[in-house]
């Protein structure tokens, strides 16, 4: 069975459905990937595997998916490394669901540069609001934030400069 996402009844409801994107919902999916790694372990084959046979799944871009969960889940040490600088306790202690949004949002600003660093801090900050705690979202958007300026510094300064 999968390990559900605390304070979410499914990964998506049908209303909600009409005004995500197949992108955000696939974020959501390897959100719980990477919690169920988390929590229960398992490898990302059987992960992966489990997550698509929800009935919700159908609304969800696989490509990307694909993509985010199985990236992540390979590189867990190295984006540890990536992530830990910015932080103000080890990576480990965070609630797994900030845990897992970092490791995914990090995922991103490294391998998807197509994506701008602020729509990937702001799906982050969502799902934070949508499935962490109370002010996770604060911490994920401050750690993110450090983060762009390290792995995104040309996107950042000329977003920063046309704000001027």
């Amino acid at each position: 069975m999968i390990s559900e996402l605390p304070e979410a009844e499914s990964t998506t409801s049908k209303k909600a459905d009409k005004h995500k994107s197949r992108r955000r919902i696939a974020r959501e999916f390897v959100l719980q990937g990477i919690y169920q790694w988390r929590v229960a372990g398992g490898t990302a084959g059987f992960i992966e595997q489990q997550l698509r046979e929800s009935d919700e799944f159908k609304h969800v871009d696989e490509k990307h998916f694909t993509t985010l969960l199985q990236g992540v889940l390979q590189d867990v040490e190295g984006l540890d490394k990536t992530i830990q600088p910015c932080l103000d306790r080890p990576l480990n202690e965070l609630s797994p669901v900030e845990f897992a949004i970092l490791l995914l949002s990090t995922f991103e600003l490294i391998h998807h540069p197509e994506i701008p660093y602020r729509a990937i801090i702001n799906e982050a900050i969502e799902l934070a609001r949508t499935y962490g705690g109370s002010d996770g979202y604060k911490y994920v958007n401050g750690v993110l934030d450090k983060l762009a300026i390290q792995l995104r510094a040309a996107e950042v300064e000329s977003k920063t400069q046309a704000i001027k």
